[in-house]
Order: C-alpha cells, then sequence, then structure tokens
C-alpha cells in the first residue's frame, strides 16, 4: 500500500502545472467587455458604433501649467504613446507642429482647463463632468472613423487626487476608441475600483480586438462578433490571452514607475 502511494505521489509530481485561468481570459468575458467599453459611451445611452483611427495619429503636447512639470509630462505620455503604438500596431509619432497634429494633449489648470476644452475642441458649450479630474473628445468622419481626438489635463485637480499618471493613460488611451467606463470590466483602467493607474493585460486585449484589421469603423455587435468569435479562438490557441498580462507589463512607462 506504502508503495502504491508512493507511485501515485510520483505520478503527480511529474503532471505538468496547469495555470488557473482569470475570469477575464476567457473568450465570453473578453467579447463581452469588448462590447462594454468599445460600443458605448460614458455620457451618451445606447449602443454605438465602433470607432477607430485609420489615418496615422499625429500628436502635439501644449503645457499651459507648471513649466518645471512639462519635461515629466511629456515623457509620461510619450512612453505611454509608443507602448500603444506597439500594442495596437497603429502608427503614432510626435507631430513637428500644432497645425499638423490631429491629437491634442494639453496640460492645463483648473483655472484654465475650461477655456482650454473649448479651444481644442472647437466648441464652446463642452463643459468637464462636476466629476472629472481629466477629459477627452473625439471627432469622427462619416464612417466613424476617428479623424481628431483631444485630452485636456489640469495638472493641479489630476495631481490633488493622485490621479496625474491614471490620466494621462486613460484618458489617451480611450481616444483610440475606447471610450466607455464600465464597472463590469476588471481589472482595467476603464474601471474606477481597479487599483492600477497603467494597462493591464486586458486593456492590451482590448486595445488589440479594436485594432485588428477585420474590425472596421462604423461596425455594430451583431458584425464584430463573429470576428471575434475567430480572433479569440486564435489568441486562446497561441498564447496571446495567457501571456498578456506579462506582455503588457514589458513597456517604458511600467519600467519608469518602477514595475
Amino acid at each position: 500500500m506504502i508503495s502504491r502511494c508512493w507511485w501515485l505521489f510520483l505520478g503527480l509530481l511529474a503532471m505538468p502545472a496547469v495555470r488557473a485561468e482569470e475570469a477575464w481570459q476567457s473568450s465570453a468575458y473578453l467579447q463581452q467587455a469588448f462590447f462594454e467599453v468599445a460600443l458605448h459611451n460614458e455620457y451618451t445611452g445606447g449602443e454605438q458604433p465602433v470607432r477607430k483611427w485609420q489615418q496615422p495619429i499625429r500628436v502635439w503636447l501644449e503645457h499651459h501649467a507648471d513649466q518645471a512639470q512639462a519635461e515629466q509630462h511629456a515623457l509620461l505620455t510619450k512612453y505611454h504613446m509608443q507602448h500603444l503604438s506597439r500594442i495596437t500596431g497603429h502608427p503614432i509619432v510626435f507631430a513637428t507642429s500644432r497645425q499638423e497634429a490631429n491629437f491634442m494633449v494639453v496640460f492645463s489648470h483648473l483655472q484654465l482647463w475650461r477655456n482650454d476644452i473649448a479651444l481644442v475642441s472647437g466648441n464652446l458649450l463642452i463643459k468637464p463632468p462636476a466629476d472629472a479630474a481629466c477629459v477627452f473628445g473625439l471627432d469622427l468622419d462619416d464612417k466613424k472613423a476617428i479623424k481628431k481626438a483631444w485630452v485636456v489635463i489640469p495638472v493641479d485637480l489630476a495631481q490633488e487626487h493622485r490621479q496625474l499618471l491614471s490620466c494621462i493613460v486613460e484618458e489617451t488611451t480611450q481616444a483610440m476608441g475606447l471610450p466607455n467606463d464600465s464597472e463590469k470590466v476588471f481589472p482595467s483602467i476603464f474601471n474606477d475600483k481597479t487599483p492600477e493607474s497603467l494597462l493591464t493585460g486586458l486593456d492590451a486585449l482590448l486595445l488589440k480586438m479594436l485594432y485588428a484589421p477585420a474590425v472596421k469603423p462604423g461596425m455594430r455587435a451583431h458584425q464584430v462578433r463573429p470576428v471575434l468569435d475567430k480572433l479569440l479562438k486564435q489568441w486562446q490557441n497561441d498564447g496571446t490571452i495567457q501571456d498578456a498580462e506579462k506582455n503588457v507589463r514589458q513597456s517604458e512607462l511600467y519600467e519608469m514607475m518602477g514595475f
């Protein structure tokens, strides 16, 4: 009897370790999370179509806050935009002038940010939500492709709430075409209850889904679903989903923050 137990124990040791799948790594969860953040708006009801960039993104930064912090803010933004480009495969560069930019990021001040929002959006009626520490906006063409985007961050307000890094990461990521916040998506920068300020593995997969070539601007949920079914099955087989958390942490921003 002792011998049989010993061999059974050896057999268990020889079995390959199986890593438990996190809830967000299931295909059903990933697809529903995509519908939550990509096909809805935080302040607009009802299902929305896919919105994404088709043209290269050209970023321009403006610093209307403490100039002593401008270099740090620029570096944080640069590292994150580079990360977004690697994840999505979409070209993102920094513009050489304000005129050629189609993606504006303004580091503002609480006393200035309503005016800055009006300037970058071209809409005097837009006001920041009362509970917001930063805000973004999109301009779409007739096919629902993003043609312009802007982000305004009142640095003093964001720092007061310890959300400066979160504002840079979340708002610029949402301006890629994932505009909704949802407590149904976790762990994610799109969920205010997620403690992390940087992209999670789930966030990276949502970006990759959005920028899959078969996902087109203007698509509705019923059109996107079969595309994601095929894509997620492939990613389950090739390790893309399993390795998403490890891979998303291989970035300059994660290294800069000491992770």
